[in-house]
């Protein structure tokens, strides 16, 4: 309980016993949680753990098997979504729901627009209202920017600005930071301790652990679906939350380099690329290391990462594969000389989620799976029970759509359908979004096991605590040039803010 609580007669937001049960499956078992007015809850867990369910309860999605919500003493055995609107619960949503067709003040007041005396839309008086709102997440895009054109991380920053459109009392933030760069964390970090300064709380789910350690005032762990514990302020620290998460402490998150780096596998030398043409890149990627590739939303990383894939344009320079020029055209090229990307939107990018696991594994390599010029669906489930069981993708049958599978399962299926063929370089664009403590250590397990092997590996990343614990060197992009390259023994966020900025 914060100061702020010790004033108040009873908590804002009160769930008692709440438990959910579908058929075969305990989602929540008798979970318990309480919110005061001003305080910033953490809701942290493995994926499955039920933190979903319990938020889509509380904003009247799905309804509740058992329980009761009281919100202002005020009982309800279930909410709609307009009692949770009603009563002052905003989201800020992980997976985004914003419309590509929109303009982002269209967005914001959706559902709610502002109309003119003669009930027509008032786009100007809505872009007026918008403004400040951005101003406030730090955005750098205007009220009547296309959200068509805006970057995963514009789409998020305008999902917090929407929560904060509303009168909200309780803001709940998904994986709010899981597409943000260092600078614009701090930023929502800023607008959190507003809010809070203001009476209004926060629930805040995310597995960036040093995030939750900076702003929670609580910790709540939900386990398996149950309530595993609370962690007090002053008892919130890594190795507890991990504790609280997984039910054991991980000996580490991080795997150090086995081996030394070898050779260049893939070298850029002065190389523009169509979506940036007045910068150049020089770096190169060597054998057997993590190379991170960090900077500034804007910086060119992603650009960067699509074009050495074949998807952007390579306009000038040289680009030399095992010391011999290369010319990507096409995704295709690429794929044939073991080049491999994990885009940063798996869903979108990187997955059919509606197919099967299988087919999604075996869709790059379908040669492989062949059989008298026919695709043979043995062939194809049995290269997908490989990798099932080599990656550790928790699933009872590889036929299941991948749609059904958890974050970090869907990422060892993207993995999946790489390592299943034969990699040289393999970039991951930001490879653990929304995935769960225990999730990410085996990420970053196969990725340095990929090093070991001497496959070259590219890591592109806005979480700086993963960029420093898992790159052997450090490269920061900054308006589509290389800003400056860091060794292990000068890795420090400092160090790599600096260099993102421009900073002397």
């Amino acid at each position: 309980m914060t100061d702020t609580d010790q004033t108040s007669p009873a908590p804002l937001l009160r769930l008692e016993n709440i438990s959910k049960v579908y058929p075969g499956v305990v989602a929540l078992s008798a979970v318990h949680l309480e919110i005061w007015p001003g305080e910033v809850v953490a809701l942290i867990g493995e994926n499955g753990a039920g933190k979903s369910t319990l938020m889509k309860i509380l904003g009247g999605v799905i309804e509740p098997s058992s329980g009761h919500i009281s919100i202002d003493n005020v009982a309800y055995s279930r909410l709609n979504v307009a009692q949770s609107q009603a009563a002052g619960i905003a989201f800020v949503h992980q997976e985004l729901n914003v419309f590509d067709n929109l303009s982002v003040a269209a967005n914001i007041f959706l559902g709610r627009e502002i109309r003119s005396s003669l009930g027509l839309l008032d786009s100007a008086a809505m872009s007026r209202a918008a403004a400040p709102l951005l101003k406030r997440v730090g955005a750098r895009f205007g009220p009547e920017a296309q959200v068509a054109s805006l970057s995963l991380a514009e789409r998020q920053l305008l999902e917090i600005a929407k929560a904060l459109s509303i009168d909200a009392r309780i803001v709940i933030m998904d994986e709010p930071t899981s597409s943000l760069t260092l600078s614009e964390t701090r930023t929502l970090m800023k607008v959190i301790a507003d809010l809070k300064a203001h009476g209004v709380s926060v629930i805040y789910i995310s597995h960036r652990l040093g995030e939750v350690e900076e702003c929670a005032d609580r910790v709540v762990g939900l386990r398996d679906g149950r309530n595993a514990g609370t962690l007090g302020r002053e008892g919130i620290t890594h190795d507890a939350m991990i504790r609280l998460m997984i039910g054991r402490d991980l000996k580490s998150l991080y795997v150090e380099p086995a081996q030394p780096r070898g050779e260049p596998i893939l070298a850029l030398r002065d190389v523009r690329i169509a979506s940036n043409p007045r910068s150049s890149v020089t770096l190169d990627i060597c054998a057997g290391e993590i190379v991170g590739i960090a900077g500034l939303v804007g910086a060119g990383r992603t650009e960067l990462a699509e074009a050495i894939f074949g998807i952007g344009k390579v306009i000038d320079g040289q680009v030399l594969l095992d010391g011999r020029e290369f010319a990507v055209s096409s995704p295709r090229q690429a794929i044939a000389a073991g080049i491999y990307l994990v885009p940063e939107d798996r869903k979108q990018a990187g997955l059919l989620l509606e197919s099967a696991i299988s087919d999604n594994i075996a869709l790059p390599d379908l040669g492989a799976v062949m059989h008298l010029g026919m695709v043979s669906d043995r062939a194809i489930d049995q290269r997908a029970e490989d990798q099932r069981l080599k990656l550790g993708i928790k699933t009872d049958s590889v036929r299941r759509n991948a749609a059904e599978l958890s974050g970090g399962n869907q990422q060892k299926v993207v993995l999946g359908k790489w390592l299943s063929m034969q990699p040289r370089l393999i970039i991951f664009d930001e490879p653990t979004r929304g995935i769960d403590v225990g999730a990410k250590s085996e990420i970053y397990a196969l990725m340095r096991a990929l090093a070991d092997s001497g496959v070259g590996v590219a890591m592109i990343s806005s979480d700086m605590e993963e960029v420093i614990g898992v790159s052997d060197r450090i490269v920061v992009l900054r308006e589509g040039r290389v800003a400056g390259m860091l060794p292990r023994s000068d890795f420090s966020e400092h160090n790599v803010l600096r260099l993102a900025v421009g900073a002397k």
